[in-house]
């Protein structure tokens, strides 16, 4: 037997029980961020050296020059041409897809002219504004070696080519010269310009400072173990970052009308990605959680990864009978999902009720895997609640904002009044004389 959490919102003590539930302590090992950081202080001092030296240790990788860990375009479009047709297939459309979802995201800059009240002397008003740009350059972090996920290339690489990065940089590991050809395929597919086959911390740091031959970047993108995630961490401020991820969650509410095999099969697909993944049931109908329950017993034998789901389901796992749907979209809000599905009959009714969650996934047919690799919207998501505050990862991460003030004659008298007001107020009259200088002009 599984031994899941069931319990109920009727329950004296639901409140207690459902934040143990939530409770996720992510705190650093105090030895990964020591080592961490003496990582980036090597490669930040030494540069391609370090970087070299790191990869013999942790890749197993002989090589004597940074020449050797980086692989040309030929190298990318071969393993693209090498994939089996199926395979490529179903990358192209994946790639298509959420290139054409992101598409849409992007923003455009905007301006406009205030009337000043009377003419400047070269005809212009006032103008305000918002310029958008993209980053110069970007780093992409892959994990490497069995552990390769080509979806994760499109999904941050596409968003910013689409913002329009002029160079997109990849790291991937290659632990003892393994290379996954769909990763290397994705990144022919999404247009990256470069690829290092190097990882772990030492990636990050040449991302993060630059090397001889590793070009600094604006911002690094990407999962990995929690020696990338230390190390991100670590570099935030000198670049920016994605996110600092935490273990992936999915949220089913449930009418009790979908094949309980379905349910079972959505826990598994978040519960197989590691012991401290996050699968949650609710559903006011009990007679039907018992069933969901009998095909988690029925179908777990049957998976590959049969250990990492039933530690997972028993560490974090819940199915939590609620009053109604009401109560559910509360609960559901108040845990703030990286994935949430509403599998009931009358989905699109209920989307309005939902503030906060990385991904709804709308209707008993919306598994929550077409998100992970097809649909088209991005899989980076917030987690850990953080979906209060953020958002999916897209094509406005990887563009920023400049703001426009052109100021005329007439506009420098109106606004300077207001600005030397609110200068004196404040104590600052060097603000005060710069904005009357230019009321007293002629």
């Amino acid at each position: 037997m599984i031994a899941i959490k069931r319990f109920s919102t009727s329950d004296a003590d639901f409140k207690p029980r459902l934040n143990a539930l939530l409770a996720f302590e992510s705190a650093q090992d105090e030895a990964v961020d020591l080592a961490v950081a003496d990582i980036l202080a090597e490669v930040k001092a030494r540069g391609d050296e370090a970087v070299i030296e790191y990869t013999r240790r942790f890749d197993r990788l002989d090589v004597a020059s940074m020449a050797e860990l980086e692989l040309s375009g030929d190298a990318l479009q071969s393993a693209l041409a090498g994939l089996p047709s199926e395979q490529r297939d179903a990358l192209e459309v994946a790639a298509h897809r959420v290139r054409n979802y992101h598409e849409r995201q992007v923003l455009h800059s905007w301006q406009y002219v205030e009337d000043d009240g009377e003419a400047d002397g070269d005809g212009c008003g006032t103008l305000l504004g918002q310029k958008v740009t993209p980053l110069d350059r970007v780093g992409l972090y892959v994990p490497g070696g069995k552990a390769s996920y080509p979806s994760s290339v499109l999904m941050n690489a596409i968003p910013a080519k689409v913002a329009g990065v002029k160079e997109l940089i990849m790291v991937v590991p290659t632990p003892g010269g393994e290379r996954n050809p769909l990763v290397l395929a994705a990144a022919a597919l999404a247009g990256i310009d470069r690829v290092f086959c190097i990882g772990g911390a030492q990636a990050v740091g040449a991302l993060a400072y630059g090397t001889q031959s590793v070009p600094a970047v604006d911002k690094i993108v990407g999962p990995g173990n929690a020696y990338v995630a230390a190390a991100k961490r670590r570099v935030f401020g000198v670049v920016g970052i994605d996110m600092v991820a935490g273990p992936s969650e999915i949220l089913i509410i449930c009418d009790g009308k979908t094949d309980p095999d379905w349910v079972a099969m959505d826990l598994f697909s978040q519960a197989e990605h590691d012991e401290l993944a996050q699968s949650i049931l609710l559903c006011p109908d009990a007679a039907y959680i018992g069933r969901v329950a009998e095909s988690i017993e029925k179908l777990l034998p049957t998976m590959p990864r049969k250990d990492v789901i039933r530690a997972s389901l028993e560490n974090r796992g819940a199915l939590i009978q609620v009053r109604d749907l009401d109560e559910a979209c509360t609960i559901a809000n108040r845990i703030a999902p990286e994935h949430l599905e509403l599998s009931l009959a009358d989905a699109d009714d209920w989307v309005a009720k939902i503030h906060h969650a990385g991904a709804i996934f709308i209707g008993p047919y919306a598994s929550e895997s077409l998100g992970d690799y097809c649909a088209g919207p991005n899989h980076v998501l917030p987690t850990s609640g953080s979906a209060r505050f953020s958002s999916p990862l897209g094509v406005y991460d990887f563009q920023k904002r400049t703001s426009l003030i052109r100021v005329s004659q007439a506009g420098a008298k109106t606004l300077g009044r207001i600005a030397s007001t609110l200068a004196r107020g404040e104590g600052l009259p060097a603000h005060a004389r710069s904005a009357e200088y230019r009321i007293e002009s002629e």
